[in-house]
């Protein structure tokens, strides 16, 4: 057992990362996985954490904390009868199964690749927000099969390799194909529930074993971080929306866009800085 003093430190540094990627979250209305990734990088970082591991760590222990506030708020949006069920019950096998071959992936790939990848599907995410426009539109409805389901397998292996619940993949793909943008974050709330649960079981068993992982950790999930972070994200949100609310909707994009891009070139100075 490591000394009480290090795990002091361990858990107030991951305390103020909390602190921010709550104020983050609630700023620009994502689930928190885009954020919590980084945030999460830098701090392993700062503690010491094998740069083996550290990227595989931060991405499991993110989708471990998606679990309860996806299922939250994928409830809270069913009561008020805006999600598309036939949507994800189309998915209910395609975006975990995305998911799982995500964690495999994981388990032989270097921190290097999956700091690449974050980094370059973070500039596509920040192009759209940025450069976003209502009109861009690919068609009138959504595809049909197989197209839609290898989209939902697509959304689950690139969402479980980020660490993010994959609202901003799913939220993209509905309203490219005329959905609202409503109906498209309560039925993201449902795909970060397929994403995050066989996510997290997936890191477990992807990361059992490792060397180099912090105290309290069980495969790329650290306890430690999960247990901090959700009811401290949960408490600081509202700041951060009483913030959006004080912005308009384009500013949030602009703003949430040049954060992702921010966050890329950091993850490219680390591999070729």
């Amino acid at each position: 057992m490591p000394p009480i003093s290090e795990l002091m430190m361990f858990a107030l540094a991951l305390a103020a990362a909390g602190v921010v990627a709550g104020v983050l979250a609630g700023l620009f209305g994502i689930g928190g996985g885009a954020i919590l990734v980084p945030v999460f990088y830098q701090v392993f970082g700062l503690l010491g954490v094998d740069d083996a591991v550290r990227m595989h760590l931060s991405v499991g222990t993110s989708l471990a904390i998606i679990v309860p506030t996806s299922v939250r708020s994928f409830l809270s949006h069913y009561r008020r009868g805006v999600v598309d069920i036939d949507l994800l019950r189309n998915w209910l096998l395609a975006v975990p199964l995305g998911a799982v071959l995500a964690t495999v992936i994981a388990a032989y790939v270097s921190s290097e690749t999956l700091r690449l990848i974050f980094a370059v599907i973070a500039l596509a995410i920040a192009f759209r927000m940025i450069f976003n426009r209502a009109s861009w539109r690919i068609g009138k409805d959504l595809p049909n099969n197989p197209v839609k389901w290898l989209v939902g397998v697509a959304i689950g292996v690139l969402s479980g390799l980020m660490g993010v619940g994959g609202g901003v993949l799913n939220n993209t793909f509905m309203t490219l194909y005329g959905r609202p943008i409503h109906q498209a974050v309560a039925t993201s709330s449902g795909v970060g529930v397929l994403i995050s649960i066989p996510g997290l079981f997936g890191y477990v068993w992807a990361g059992w074993g490792e060397a180099g992982l912090p105290p309290l950790s069980t495969g790329f999930v650290n306890w430690i971080a999960v247990g901090l972070i959700i009811p401290i994200t949960l408490l600081v949100a509202p700041v951060g929306v009483a913030l959006a609310h004080a912005m308009g909707r384009r500013q949030l994009e602009a703003g949430f866009g040049i954060f992702m891009t921010l966050i890329a070139f950091r993850f490219f100075y680390s591999l070729y800085g």
